[in-house]
């Protein structure tokens, strides 16, 4: 286990057992075809008790696709964000297994402003939870920007029927770096 997933490990408290209305629950084709026994991935609507945890994973995730994409700001300065405006302003979603936080998700309208799982969750069917939350509450159209350097969320994105619609010189984000606008239709 590297450094990151130990530290999220350690760090991510069990996921509290309220269930809020709005909440799916998806067994990972991936963990059960691995392990031969079902694994669960709970999406529901982040609470404010979250939001240190969201953080640790927008920070590690970002960390860990830094070849792909560039990182601004300290941790710091990030986790203020998260815990001060994202998780308690926005729509935010986490998804959890084993019981503890390991992806989150914003919405935005029909935008997926944010998608980040943590680096040991990925390619377990955490981030396919997500869309399938997301196409279940956007029935009709999602979209969403990614960098166009980062290959990994591109080939995700395209493997579960996003179009590419919009490629961008990164003049409107903060990151200045070429992003693409992708669109999934029902």
């Amino acid at each position: 286990m590297n450094n990151s997933a130990a530290y999220l490990q350690k760090m991510s408290p069990p996921l509290t057992s309220h269930r809020l209305r709005t909440e799916t629950t998806f067994v990972g084709a991936n963990e059960m075809a691995a392990k031969n026994s079902p694994a669960t991935i709970l999406v529901r609507r982040a609470t404010t008790q979250d939001a240190a945890d969201v953080a640790t994973v927008y920070i590690a995730s970002r960390r860990g696709a830094a070849a792909h994409m560039p990182t601004l700001h300290s941790d710091e300065v990030i986790r203020a964000w998260v815990v001060d405006h994202l998780v308690p302003e926005r729509e935010t979603w986490v998804a959890g297994a084993g019981g503890r936080i390991v992806a989150v998700m914003v919405l935005d309208g029909e935008m997926i402003d944010q998608l980040y799982v943590s680096p040991e969750s990925q390619r377990r069917g955490v981030g396919d939870a997500l869309l399938a939350h997301a196409m279940q509450l956007r029935p009709a159209r999602l979209r969403l920007y990614t960098f166009q350097s980062n290959a990994p969320a591109r080939r995700f994105y395209e493997a579960r029927g996003f179009a590419a619609i919009e490629f961008n010189d990164g003049a409107r984000n903060e990151e200045r770096a070429p992003d693409v606008l992708y669109e999934w239709t029902a």
